[in-house]
């Protein structure tokens, strides 16, 4: 990949006189239920009455799963795994009694486990759902790993290391086992589509992509340690960064700019991280050659959600496709196995699940595999890197599986 010589040459290429962003796609809206909001994206989508029409089981096994986390946001019992017909939930882990208890009966599940750590020797499990707080992502998947046993983690896949990065694709390469990242954005109906366009050749190279994740948090979500204070946008960047790595399975080198922030928990002096950034908005040169935009924002009240948009040689989508090639494959979202709901961030969250139990019963790589995880989280850490540099050009270590 040719690198530029100068920030300033890299901001010309990316072109600041490009057109608003005006973007479409799944957004997380401000539905509220009498008693309290609903966190921006975990609205769930409604199920389609005809999803399963045309779905086919492509075994009859049954992965014994174990689930941890039950924090603030429910993640644990979120993506449907106890209601995939291919699914038994073995055990679940929270480290909070309470906790442990309403994930076991949400799950339908009567074993329990004190930590993540007693549940990977139960030597009925496969595979182990990881639905912890982000700064232990990278070290419970690779302890998961280490006892023999399949991995999904929610995301990002690492949090803010870059040692992690490399422990986690070393793990995973070693053990030969299944890895995958639940990016929700992977799964949106909008980003479905582009992945299968671009696959058929509708797109040719990208020339253009950009993406957004915008959550307000004037007060930051209640979280273990309180890992969500002042945390770097861009050290949560996998919303926003799968507009171009959920299409094309490509990758970046980045600048970045940052934004400070009036809210007293993104001001350096109130956060662990020394983080002054409500908003960094990382400019990116892709794999293809091509440049991509990516903003994400925790201080700019307004819509919410995750969106993007791309343009490729061949055709673009800005929600719909226009472009040179007439025939193109199906875009809608292949069926859901019967009971296994749409779920939450766009209706990602059963598709997510049933993509990772797919893999693990055809023996296959899972969509989101070590790689393209990696690709999409680094990508943010050194973005905030370059943020804190007033935007310094800087290379992202790139991952890939043979």
């Amino acid at each position: 990949m040719s690198t530029p010589t100068s920030r300033r040459s890299f901001l010309q290429a990316v072109g600041f006189g490009a057109a608003g962003w005006g973007l479409v796609g799944s957004t997380a809206g401000q539905a509220a239920d009498k008693k309290k909001k609903v966190i921006q994206g975990f609205e769930e989508a409604p199920t389609d009455p005809n999803a399963s029409k045309g779905w086919r089981p492509v075994s009859d096994r049954k992965v014994r799963v174990g689930i941890v986390g039950y924090g603030y946001c429910r993640f644990g019992a979120a993506f449907g795994f106890q209601d995939h017909p291919n699914v038994e939930v073995v055990a679940v882990s929270d480290l909070l009694p309470d906790r442990c208890a309403a994930l076991a009966k949400a799950c339908r599940c009567a074993k329990t486990y004190p930590s993540l750590e007693e549940l990977v020797k139960d030597d009925r499990i496969e595979a182990v759902f990881c639905a912890t707080d982000a700064p232990s992502h990278a070290r419970h998947a690779i302890e998961v790993l280490r006892h023999g046993k399949h991995v999904a983690s929610a995301v990002p896949a690492v949090y803010g290391s870059l040692e992690d990065a490399d422990r986690l694709f070393e793990a995973v390469k070693t053990s030969g086992l299944k890895y995958m990242m639940f990016e929700t954005s992977y799964f949106h109906a909008d980003l479905y589509a582009m992945r299968q366009i671009y696959r058929a050749g509708g797109l040719g190279t990208l020339v253009y992509s950009e993406g957004e994740y915008y959550h307000y948090m004037p007060k930051p979500l209640p979280s273990y340690k309180n890992w969500r204070v002042g945390l770097p946008p861009q050290w949560y960047p996998t919303h926003s960064n799968a507009y171009y790595t959920g299409v094309t399975a490509g990758s970046f080198e980045v600048s970045c700019m940052g934004i400070p922030s009036i809210i007293d928990h993104l001001k350096p002096e109130n956060n662990r991280y020394k983080n002054p950034f409500g908003t960094e908005i990382a400019l990116f040169r892709t794999s293809e050659g091509g440049m991509s935009r990516m903003a994400v924002s925790w201080d700019t009240p307004g819509y919410g959600g995750e969106r993007g948009r791309i343009r490729g040689q061949k055709g673009s989508v800005f929600g719909k496709y226009q472009g040179l090639v007439k025939k193109l494959p199906p875009t809608a979202r292949p069926p859901l196995p019967p009971g296994v709901k749409a779920g939450g961030h766009g209706g990602s969250h059963g598709y997510l699940t049933d993509e990772f139990i797919t893999a693990i019963l055809l023996d296959r790589k899972p969509l989101i595999d070590v790689a393209q995880a990696l690709n999409m989280t680094v990508a943010g850490i050194v973005a905030h890197q370059s943020a804190l540099k007033d935007g310094e050009l800087m290379k992202i270590p790139q991952y890939q599986l043979t």
